[in-house]
């Protein structure tokens, strides 16, 4: 009985890891700002979620204002952010951004990274098609991989954030080495 459940337990660990190796990192790209109205009309009947995306992993620990600096490294600049927003007839403090970053995955799943507490939290929010909620969690290794690693380095970034919790505008960038997020009065946007 006991060489029994050796032999399955041992045939299972071989099926699991072999089952874990076929895994491929799914395809990441990035929506350009130029392409969102594509995006959301493609996407337009999905369904969002986070669900599949809460397990943490080394980028929910991480501040926000670093994790910005390191998507600039990897991916570019955001698909919009509040710069975009603020000049909408219909915008509203509430919906203030510092950025958001849009993707497609594997050339059917919409992905969002959205900043909603500029740089004064930790980790970002993430959305996706609750129809590829089993897909996610591979997602978000692939994306921690990605960040945490050599080609997630720091990159220089200036964006703007307004909390309309303190009413304030800010700076919020990375520049010569240093994270900051400075106070200043509401910026001009053309």
């Amino acid at each position: 009985m006991i060489i029994r459940k050796l032999f399955f337990l041992a045939l299972m660990s071989l099926i699991w890891l072999n089952g874990y190796a076929q895994f491929e990192d799914p395809e990441i790209v990035k929506v350009d700002y130029s392409e969102r109205t594509q995006f959301e009309q493609r996407f337009a009947h999905i369904n969002w979620t986070g669900q599949g995306l809460y397990n943490p992993t080394t980028i929910d620990r991480i501040p926000t204002i670093e994790l910005r600096s390191r998507l600039q490294a990897v991916f570019g600049e955001p698909t919009q952010t509040i710069n975009d927003l603020i000049t909408q007839n219909n915008f509203r403090p509430g919906k203030a951004i510092q950025f958001e970053y849009w993707f497609v995955i594997d050339d059917e799943m919409p992905l969002m990274i959205l900043d909603l507490d500029g740089p004064f939290e930790d980790g970002l929010v993430y959305v996706g098609a609750s129809r590829f909620i089993d897909l996610m969690p591979q997602v978000k290794r692939t994306l921690n991989r990605m960040l945490m690693g050599d080609e997630g380095e720091p990159a220089e970034f200036s964006d703007y954030f307004y909390s309309p919790e303190r009413d304030q505008w800010y700076l919020v960038q990375y520049k010569d080495g240093e994270y900051s997020n400075e106070m200043i009065s509401q910026p001009s946007f053309n």
